[in-house]
């Protein structure tokens, strides 16, 4: 029999409050609580005993049915399929379930596209292609029958320590804004009867934590942290309608973000409209007991995470369990804010469609993974994402009828070391350590999970390159491991190089959550260069006399300022992905001409950290000498570095008006001409600089961006509309305002590469803009004969 608040011809208000008048204490504690997937298996089958002792009274979500286990495409589907028809079945209420996943490089399941890590789609400044990429892991995880992705990371990162940089789009507050609102659109889709609900993660500042590491305190002034680690947030959720946010496991000033009402009320819902879900992150809420010590126990935690305004506790129950109802009975918490969090809870799932069909057809669920036209998205994806950092003298890209190539270092034939910590491979490693370690948390561990590097067709680097010119013209040593310090594969390696005509070193790291990874959650760094005997061993190649190209397959920005001297080509790939090997290739030999740029910049050692481009006035430099006793102070690689196989060149700055109103729009207009004799792409980077500001202001703020291909000889009319209420900042009363005065324009091809400069000046009254704000810069291109693109 239907029942009324399954009934879509009502309102969904209308329909929630009545599911919740029927609720009892229990069913309502139930659906904001979660249970891992394998807590209702039996090996890789669903167990209805499991089930009628962990769904009782319902539950809320489900944790990772192909995140956590074994299982394929389909089985993931009919997993889906069989829990939900369970809770139809088996439970009075009759609620579905919300399933969420992982989706950092892709759908984290067996099987599934795995694209580039984050830091890569950064670099590929193009947020088409992060759209495209979210619309691939919509398709594949609503064809499974998972409906919340725990992404994207929206992290303002300035500290390469930090071991979760490579899940980032990096240190500047507008390229982070849009690649996550690319990224959310392309996930959430025109409407959530078809979409996956993003998070955005981890609210707020997660990614500048003290030393570096995981999980410590961060601390950001107020004016900061609203103008540069909020900024993207508040882009994602006002202007793509962000379904979910996840606090982030640290505290600011003494207050967990899980414990922060003015954080996830005041701010997100009360001041930007927010009317999603917020989730908590992995076992956040019980730490505000065990870890921070700010609740006496589980019940006062609680009690401070729903007054807080956290929704659903992830990732299975604890906290908002036995203690939540423990909490209510006792006073500590009032049903009214029980009410108000389920409320959000079950409104998502109408308006998610569950109650009308919670059910997917497994049958057909392999159509939409892993096919053609996904495979070459990655491709593109991972060819766009790739740096060339250094071409002394044109050394790339290299002849295909070279006559011998020596591929040497740890990251030449891995597969594993080209996908980022959060592709599938990585999490069942990290699942099964916990398991032999013993569990340090206080929830069941799969008994029969395997590790499959292979859970997805992949290539190597080396195979790709043979690929490319033959195997008989490639010759390998692996040289050495990532972190091993044995120099024990030297010899080999050197006799290789000695009859080579080039050698190509790739080394770098292994991403993970294990203790043998380098890079990823909880893999922080004291130091900044290359583990184990790498530099070593690239010293040693180089030193043979052989050209030699670098490609680093690594997490994070690496310090390695005596590979920047002497090597003549050096590629960061980062973790490119299923189809990264092929797109190394595809640059190595010409196929394809780099256009990446850095989303962060590249120290040179790990004592300039933080470095980053758009530092104040008085910042970037030791005053008034500039330089540290022992360092420079320009960082290896600036932010938006990047070469191309082309050159370009830029003319012609122009301003639609030299005046505008602190409420205008002024068109800011240049000429870029390809002045090389090969089609290539560049990245046109549009900075400004407030010169008469109330409080000081970055030297530098990226605030529009275009990449734009170009023939050899021609030229396109580049023209951003930018809106004087993109470079308002907060005031010394914290009121978001714009002022009249000089703006000064910078646009180049990296932040320490400016080709031209000018200004125009704002006019009018000081304007608060707190709630008109703009956070995107339309671009539109031209070519000479007159076409608008």
């Amino acid at each position: 029999m239907r029942t009324i608040y399954g009934d879509s011809t009502r309102s969904i208000d209308e329909r929630a409050t009545m599911l919740l008048n029927e609720m009892t204490i229990e069913e309502k504690a139930s659906q904001l609580t979660a249970v891992w997937a394998y807590e209702v298996m039996d090996g890789l089958e669903f167990s209805e005993d499991r089930a009628a002792t962990r769904f009782r009274n319902g539950i809320g979500q489900i944790t990772r049915i192909g995140g956590a286990t074994n299982l394929g495409p389909a089985g993931i589907a009919r997993m889906a399929n069989q829990i939900q028809k369970f809770l139809l079945d088996h439970t009075r209420l009759k609620i579905p379930a919300i399933v969420h996943e992982e989706s950092c490089s892709g759908y984290m399941a067996k099987g599934a596209t795995c694209f580039p890590q984050s830091i890569g789609i950064a670099s590929t400044w193009d947020e088409d292609i992060a759209r495209r990429v979210g619309e691939v892991i919509r398709r594949q995880m609503r064809a499974a029958g998972a409906h919340q992705a725990l992404a994207p990371l929206l992290d303002v990162t300035r500290d390469p320590r930090w071991g979760r940089i490579e899940e980032t789009f990096g240190e500047d507050p507008y390229l982070v804004a849009q690649m996550g609102i690319g990224y959310v659109k392309g996930l959430q889709g025109e409407e959530l009867t078809d979409g996956v609900i993003a998070t955005g993660k981890h609210f707020v500042g997660y990614g500048i934590s003290e030393g570096g590491m995981n999980w410590a305190p961060a601390h950001i002034p107020e004016r900061e942290l609203r103008e540069v680690y909020l900024y993207p947030f508040e882009a994602v959720v006002r202007q793509a309608n962000l379904g979910s946010i996840m606090p982030g496991y640290h505290e600011l000033d003494g207050i967990p973000c899980h414990h922060s009402r003015y954080l996830l009320c005041d701010l997100l819902r009360n001041r930007w409209g927010f009317d999603g879900l917020v989730v908590s992150d992995y076992f956040a809420v019980n730490m505000l007991y065990e870890y921070h010590h700010v609740a006496k126990d589980k019940r006062q935690a609680a009690q401070f995470a729903v007054r807080a305004g956290v929704d659903v506790e992830l990732p299975s129950r604890d906290v908002y369990g036995t203690a939540l109802v423990e909490a209510l009975r006792s006073g500590l918490i009032h049903i009214e804010e029980v009410d108000q969090l389920v409320r959000r809870v079950l409104t998502m799932k109408m308006r998610l469609g569950l109650f009308e069909n919670p059910f997917v057809d497994s049958e057909r669920t392999l159509e939409v993974f892993d096919n053609k036209e996904q495979r070459a998205l990655a491709r593109y994806a991972a060819q766009k994402s790739i740096v060339l950092l250094k071409n002394e003298q044109g050394m790339l890209p290299l002849s295909k009828s070279v006559k011998k190539i020596a591929i040497i270092g740890p990251n030449a034939n891995s597969i594993r070391n080209m996908v980022g910590d959060y592709a599938y491979a990585c999490h069942i490693e990290s699942l099964l350590e916990m398991r032999d370690q013993g569990n340090v948390f206080d929830t069941p561990l799969p008994s029969e999970v395997q590790v499959d590097d292979q859970f997805v067709p992949m290539q190597t680097i080396l195979a790709a390159i043979q690929e490319k010119v033959g195997a008989g013209r490639v010759a390998f040593a692996q040289g050495c491991g990532v972190t091993e310090t044995n120099e024990y594969g030297f010899d080999e390696a050197l006799a290789i190089t000695q009859g080579a005509d080039v050698a190509v070193v790739v080394v770098g790291d292994r991403a993970g959550l294990t203790d043998k990874c380098t890079t990823g959650e909880s893999r922080d760094r004291a130091t900044l260069g290359l583990l184990g005997v790498q530099q070593k061993l690239v010293e040693a190649i180089a030193a043979t006399g052989t050209p030699t190209v670098v490609v680093f397959v690594s997490g994070r920005p690496l310090a390695t300022p005596w590979i920047a001297q002497h090597v003549p080509a050096i590629i960061e790939a980062w973790l490119p992905g299923e189809e990264g090997a092929v797109a190394v290739a595809d640059v190595l030999f010409g196929d394809y001409n780099p256009s990446g740029r850095l989303p962060i910049s590249v120290p040179r050692s790990v004592g300039q950290v933080p470095i980053y481009y758009a530092h104040k006035p008085s910042g970037g430099r030791s005053h008034w000498k500039g330089a540290y006793v022992d360092e420079s102070n320009e960082p290896l690689y600036a932010f938006g570095h990047g070469l191309s196989y082309s050159t370009f060149e830029y003319s012609e700055l122009t301003f639609s008006s030299a005046t505008v109103d602190v409420n205008g729009t002024v068109d800011i207009s240049c000429q870029v001409t390809n002045t090389s004799d090969r089609t290539g792409e560049e990245v046109v980077q549009l900075y400004i600089r407030d010169v008469e500001a109330d409080v000081t202001r970055p030297m530098k703020e990226l605030l529009g961006y275009i990449r734009i291909c170009l023939e050899p000889g021609e030229t396109k009319l580049v023209t951003f509309a930018l809106h004087a209420h993109q470079v308002g900042f907060y005031n010394r009363e914290m009121q978001y305002v714009v002022e009249p005065g000089v703006i000064e324009v910078k646009i180049g091809s990296a932040s320490d590469d400016i080709r031209l400069e000018g200004h125009f000046t704002l006019c009018g009254d000081v304007t608060n803009a707190e709630a008109t704000k703009i956070f995107s810069t339309p671009v539109k291109t031209s070519s000479t004969n007159g076409s608008v693109q």
